[in-house]
């Protein structure tokens, strides 16, 4: 689409790659009266060598082709779950409910110690927290701004109930994605069969409990997920064996009475800065502002602050990274 063609796209750029990309358009004006969740957080990109070792961690790039693909799979699983509704067929909708109410007291908190204020006392979307994350934009806060919005979201479910996916600002979703990769997918497929009469492979005449299937799936997608962040870490760890003493830059996206968790910038790599290696002081942990600040020289760490560290251990079988403050 930006006008580098080959024998194989030049004859499709007229007739599918650009009315394909009006498309798109089309969905980005949709999504823009919508306004969704605007969290643009980084995934991390593992590189193997032909040894099948650790070349290089990075994040992952995200183009406009990426997002095109992402519109179209939104279009189609609302689309879906529209269709199920009208043929009263059985659906695995994929719900993202409210906020939880301590969830955004603690961000408001938070917030509110850096100079931002969330609304209260009205119903919340998706908007209010776009408005704070645009605000934040090109300050030093932006991603920790970022974090403490995602931290205060609810957990994504499936479940045959419908309550609306807040972070899409959707009122019914569900997932009908290509390739199917999960078994809510081959459950919408085998309704759609049934409902729209299309022949085999529809639901068998036994009800399904949409109820305890959901429950399953979503705590089987959490082990999944938990699973896949781990293997992440390993790998980040085992590409960092190497590189004990050096320094890195990095930010800090976590903190707690016992210490920083610290993103590296360039490797996209987590590690922990334990609270007993920091400068020479008695640090009392501010929950509120997300912070650590010494009680005798005044030194404060908050969320979302850039920071030199050094590294002092990585280790591969667990995933996790220790790490110092340089200097």
């Amino acid at each position: 689409v930006d006008g580098t063609t080959d024998d194989l796209t030049g004859p499709l750029f007229e007739n599918v790659i650009k009315p394909l990309y009006g498309a798109y358009d089309a969905l980005c004006r949709e999504r823009l009266d919508r306004e969704p969740l605007d969290l643009d957080l980084p995934e991390k990109k593992i590189i193997l060598d032909d040894d099948g070792q650790v070349h290089e961690v990075r994040a992952r790039m995200r183009h406009n082709s990426h997002k095109l693909i992402e519109e179209f799979m939104i279009a189609a699983n609302v689309a879906a779950a529209t269709t199920l509704e009208d043929q009263k067929q059985p659906c695995l909708y994929r719900i993202h409910d409210e906020p939880p109410a301590k969830n955004l007291e603690a961000c408001r908190n938070f917030l509110k110690g850096i100079g931002f204020k969330l609304s209260k006392g009205q119903v919340l979307l998706p908007r209010n927290f776009n408005q704070i994350l645009r605000k934040a934009k090109d300050g030093d806060f932006y991603d920790a701004v970022s974090q403490m919005t995602l931290r205060s979201q609810s957990q994504a479910t499936y479940t045959g109930k419908n309550v609306g996916h807040f972070g899409l600002a959707l009122r019914r979703y569900c997932h009908f994605t290509s390739p199917i990769r999960r078994y809510a997918d081959l459950i919408v497929h085998r309704a759609l069969i049934s409902g729209l009469k299309l022949g085999a492979g529809g639901l068998s005449d036994t009800p399904i409990d949409t109820e305890e299937i959901g429950e399953h799936l979503s705590v089987t997608e959490r082990r999944a997920s938990i699973a896949e962040r781990d293997v992440v870490d390993r790998f980040s760890a085992a590409f960092l064996a190497g590189k004990i003493g050096e320094t890195f830059g990095g930010k800090v996206n976590g903190v707690t009475n016992f210490g920083l968790f610290i993103t590296l910038d360039e490797i996209a790599a987590d590690g922990l800065v334990p609270i007993r290696s920091l400068p020479d002081d008695y640090y009392d942990f501010d929950e509120k502002r997300m912070a650590l600040k010494g009680s005798r020289n005044g030194q404060v760490y908050h969320l979302g602050m850039k920071v030199d560290v050094v590294l002092k251990e990585a280790n591969p079988v667990s995933g996790s990274l220790v790490l110092a403050i340089a200097g």
